[in-house]
């Protein structure tokens, strides 16, 4: 099956390798299941996009965006908007926020997976309670 792209793997695994300071501060929080038990996986290849952090199970992406994300805001909402059509809540932080205010950042981040429904939602009892 063509999917109209070749997947980026080997960009992905370059971009681990290189990490930003602000996406290596964040990393340390985000690993290891640190964030409510959630895990987190680093520059995930989501359809033709490179993903900064994400949540498979919740269903969540982390960007984490220096200074040319400004000049790219259309390139960001066509992003958003693929990414959220495979069902993926999207968040954005600028760097100089990761790297000067990361407790609010992660605070947001675990509010935001507080807010996320269960993946696997309790089943209802069966028979007689």
């Amino acid at each position: 099956m063509d999917k109209g792209y070749k997947r980026p793997t080997s960009q992905a695994r370059d971009l681990r390798n290189n990490a930003t300071h602000a996406e290596r501060a964040l990393w340390l929080r985000l690993s290891a299941r640190q964030r409510l038990g959630v895990r987190f996986n680093r520059q995930v290849p989501i359809g033709p996009y490179i993903c900064d952090f994400v949540s498979r199970s919740a269903m969540l992406v982390i960007e984490v965006d220096g200074g040319q994300h400004d000049w790219q805001s259309d390139r960001d909402a066509t992003r958003s908007c693929y990414l959220q059509s495979q069902g993926f809540q999207v968040i954005r932080f600028w760097n100089n926020d990761v790297m000067e205010r990361i407790d609010g950042v992660v605070a947001e981040i675990e509010r935001v997976l507080g807010d996320r429904p269960s993946p696997n939602p309790s089943r209802k009892r069966e028979g007689n309670s």
